[in-house]
């Protein structure tokens, strides 16, 4: 060996660390494995508690958008006054946020289209009497 290949050489015992590259390739390659029905589990945990029903039965999740490791959720309250909405906000961070691969959640509260019972399950209207 020349003085080069000693320099150059990886040291065995050394621990590999991986660079920034191979963190930022690991992280996509985790976050190819979200899927929506991961993120609406998550929002299941999403409760009104005025209604005692999870926000995913109700319908007040309009959509959900997964960007890498990125997740939007778009979502609507019963009513605009209604009193839960900043809790919502938190919550839906909160839970999408513990998804494997999830690095970053935002929401977006939206009233267009208005909420109607319509968009309830099938579950939800027989627990609400609908």
């Amino acid at each position: 060996m020349t003085d080069q290949d000693l320099t150059t050489a990886p040291d065995s015992a050394a621990p590999a660390v991986p660079t920034t590259e191979q963190a930022a390739a690991e992280s996509a390659v985790a976050a190819m494995t979200i899927d929506v029905g991961q993120v609406m589990d998550a929002l299941a945990s999403v409760i009104d508690p005025e209604l005692g029903l999870d926000f995913v039965e109700l319908g007040l999740i309009y959509g959900v958008e997964i960007d890498g490791a990125h997740v939007h959720v778009n979502y609507t309250l019963t009513t605009p006054g209604c009193p839960i909405g900043p809790a919502v906000e938190e919550q839906i961070e909160e839970f999408v946020g513990e998804v494997e691969g999830v690095d970053s959640v935002d929401s977006e509260l939206t009233f267009t289209p208005a909420w109607s019972p319509e968009r309830m399950t099938e579950d939800a209207k027989f627990a609400l009497g609908f």
